[in-house]
């Protein structure tokens, strides 16, 4: 075992300081070994441990076995932190065996457009629910010893330029929809280290962000952890180190220049202790899980792989069942079609490829079920045109069937870390396949595998659509759990489903030009835009349906303090199988001066239930729930109102609506020459100081200083203090200017 330290930065020469600021290899942090600081193992992740055999080399192909749980987009549509921190915990416990003290991961950033490639590895269009489910992993994780990388901060939503690329935007919008994720779980599980996106955010890379990484992380976030670098995301050491990046990765061989930095004074000595002692800090945290790992643990692989096949059960999200064709009744005569049952699309691409320790097709559920069902490939996973001969089989073997089982989806091709997609659709062989088999037996229930919402035009082809995402390596036997009804769906839709791009509002600025992205939009992304503008979509955010049915009622809600409140509703199984819903509560503002989305997810609970039972459900709302991000207030602000509180089970299933009158937050912005005069005259300070001022100078003028008529009104408040003189003349402009002033700095110390 490692000897125990109690080694301080302060004990450290520069040189061992900016040793331990970059990585010892590619997979390993800094160390300096004859001071008991030892290079441990970090790793990829996030949907499991992908250890490289060669830790020197960056070969990503050959990884160490490890347990492949369901990728973001499966674990988000289960709405359920409590199982993804079932997975968290398991995904520690591998980590203690293969002796890495940080795995890389959960990343949140928004599915800001759908073909996004990294969607797969994504969580949501919704930083409520991104931020509340993966905060369940960096609990699980940690709970083991074993640290945690949340990752790619910030606003990392494309994969197009995505080394370089500047993502432009306002304040707002990355306030509300692009940090709250971030913020949520470093307030709530404080995650032992953070990546930072290559990106660069209004123009300041990433890695080199004061504001993003030091002011905001750590100052008003109170983050304790260490920031690490992406893969290469660094362009200036000394600049990164300055902003309150802990270790670059990987190392570059630059620690010289470093050290050079200090003593010419572009590095203050201090902030390189800081950064040094951040990992000290962080060696300290896991040495006793790598100790353990050391000492000989081994994880249970089968409860392992229990924890993902349960996961998968979660992930997927019945769409449509028309005629009840799901679950397979006994005795009913089944045709198996589509390679994807035989050759599992179970996970993406890139960074986050995990070699499972096994893997269990739909087909190899059968066979360990001992059902018989006669199988066709129907087409191939290469791009390449349809054969004939595979859309003969398929509907020869449809024809003969009681119900279809139709595999469709994304081959791995399709999407992937490192570009974008190009359409929504799947490919055109596979529609037409089903075409053909819809033709020929009208009871089609088509099993989707994709990393991201895909278009259905083709949806009134199938009486059944089971959306499966990418189920990790227990995908098959989860699948067969569901088809088969020994569990009911339970998942919801974490991510629209549109058929058409040009319904999204996020196309006219997708993926940007000349390394450039503004995010026009601004925070209406997702159901935010659907919603309010009442765009069509195919199936909307939070959807889902069951075997079961369920009925939520008794709504109601009370004020819990002046910006706070309370909301609870009863919800009831009242069908004839057990299964889960998924109660969600979205806020409505009210109608106040900034342009907002028509209701925002602010709270859910998943309830599983029996036949015949019910259960209360209770969510707590506090001011931020309630709050916009005001750019004048440069601050949260909650505005006095009648706050709707939608109970609902999509964002358009709204089962009620309740209302609380809150009050407002009582902030004030600070009042300048270069506020509107109806700014002062609207704000509470400012206002009684308006008219004072006004009055004095009527007085003083031997005149009415302001105009009678309401149109030349309506000009004078949206003129600035301070450019008033072509309406009121420059004289009294100067004398109202000079007394709103000092009147002003007299009660604002």
């Amino acid at each position: 075992m490692t000897n125990q330290t109690t080694t301080s930065a302060k004990d450290l020469s520069v040189e061992e300081q900016a040793a331990l600021t970059s990585g010892t290899n590619p997979w390993s942090i800094g160390s300096v070994v004859e001071k008991g600081l030892p290079n441990y193992t970090i790793t990829d992740g996030p949907h499991g441990l992908r250890k490289a055999q060669n830790l020197e080399g960056m070969d990503v192909e050959k990884a160490v076995p490890a347990t492949c749980f369901p990728p973001a987009a499966g674990m988000s549509s289960s709405w359920n932190p409590e199982l993804v921190k079932e997975t968290g915990e398991a995904m520690g416990e591998e980590c203690i065996q293969e002796q890495v003290a940080v795995i890389l991961g959960p990343g949140i950033n928004i599915k800001r457009n759908p073909l996004g490639g990294r969607c797969f590895e994504f969580w949501s269009e919704d930083p409520y629910l991104a931020g509340h489910e993966a905060c369940g992993e960096v609990e699980g994780i940690q709970s083991k010893g074993v640290g945690t990388s949340l990752k790619h901060f910030a606003a990392n939503n494309q994969e197009t330029d995505r080394m370089r690329v500047s993502a432009n935007m306002s304040q707002r919008t990355l306030r509300e929809i692009y940090l709250p994720g971030f913020e949520h779980i470093v307030k709530t599980a404080q995650p032992w280290t953070i990546m930072c996106s290559y990106n660069k955010i209004n123009g300041v890379y990433s890695s080199q962000n004061k504001w993003l990484l030091t002011d905001l992380l750590r100052g008003e976030w109170g983050f304790k952890g260490i920031v690490m670098s992406d893969w290469g995301a660094v362009h200036d050491r000394a600049a990164a180190l300055n902003a309150g990046l802990n270790l670059e990765m990987p190392p570059t061989d630059t620690d010289n220049k470093i050290v050079h930095a200090v003593r010419d004074g572009e590095i203050k000595p201090e902030q390189l202790e800081k950064m040094a002692q951040g990992m000290i800090d962080l060696v300290a945290k896991t040495r006793p899980a790598m100790e353990k790992g050391q000492a000989g643990y081994r994880y249970d692989v089968e409860a392992h792989d229990d924890v993902a096949r349960r996961a998968a059960r979660e992930a997927m999200v019945l769409l449509k069942n028309d005629d009840d064709l799901l679950p397979v009744k006994p005795g009913t005569k089944l045709a198996v079609i589509g390679e994807f049952a035989r050759t599992p699309r179970y996970q993406g691409a890139g960074s986050s490829l995990i070699n499972p320790n096994k893997l269990t097709s739909f087909m190899d559920a059968l066979e360990n079920r001992g059902i018989k069902a006669d199988f066709a490939p129907g087409f191939t996973l290469e791009d390449n045109p349809q054969d004939p001969a595979l859309t003969d089989e398929a509907v020869a073997a449809a024809k003969d069937a009681d119900t279809v089982l139709l595999f469709l989806g994304l081959p791995a091709a399709y999407e992937s870390e490192g570009f974008d997609r190009t359409s929504l659709s799947i490919p055109a062989k596979q529609v037409e396949l089903l075409k053909a088999v819809a033709a020929a037996n009208k009871n089609v229930a088509v099993i989707l595998s994709n990393g991201s919402s895909v278009s259905m035009p083709w949806a009134g082809d199938a009486k059944s659509i089971l959306e499966a995402w990418l189920l990790g390596q227990a995908g098959g036997a989860a699948t067969a759990d569901v088809v088969f009804g020994d569990v009911s769906p339970s998942g919801k839709l974490a991510q629209t489903i549109i058929n058409d791009l040009d319904d999204d509002p996020t196309m006219m600025n997708w993926p940007g030009e000349e390394g450039h992205v503004d995010y026009g939009e601004g925070v209406f992304v997702g159901y935010r835009y659907y919603d309010t503008f009442h765009k069509p979509v195919v199936y909307p955010f939070g959807y889902g349906l069951s075997y079961t049915t369920f009925e939520v009622s008794g709504a109601k809600a009370e004020k819990t303090g002046p910006q706070s409140a309370r909301v609870t509703a009863t919800v009831k199984n009242t069908g004839s199988m057990a299964g889960a819903e998924v109660v969600q509560f979205y806020v409505v503002p009210p109608k106040e001066s900034v342009a907002r989305p028509v209701h925002e997810l602010k709270g859910f609970k998943k309830v599983y239930l029996e036949p015949g039972e019910s259960a209360e459900v209770s969510i707590d709302l506090d001011s931020r729930a309630f709050a916009y991000w005001s750019e004048r207030f440069e601050d949260w602000k909650v505005e006095e109102g009648t706050y709707g509180i939608e109970v609902a089970t999509s964002s358009r299933d709204i089962v009620d609506t309740v209302f609380v009158d809150l009050d407002d937050d009582g902030k004030v912005a600070k009042l300048t020459k270069w506020s509107t005069f109806k700014e002062w005259k609207d704000d509470p300070v400012g206002g009684p100081i308006v008219e004072k001022v006004v009055a004095k100078l009527n007085k003083q003028f031997g005149r009415n200083i302001m105009p009678d008529s309401s149109l030349l009104v309506m000009f004078v408040d949206s003129c600035t203090v301070g450019g008033m003189a072509m309406m009121l003349g420059a004289d009294v402009a100067e004398e109202l200017t000079k007394n709103l002033l000092a009147e002003y700095a007299k009660v604002s110390k």
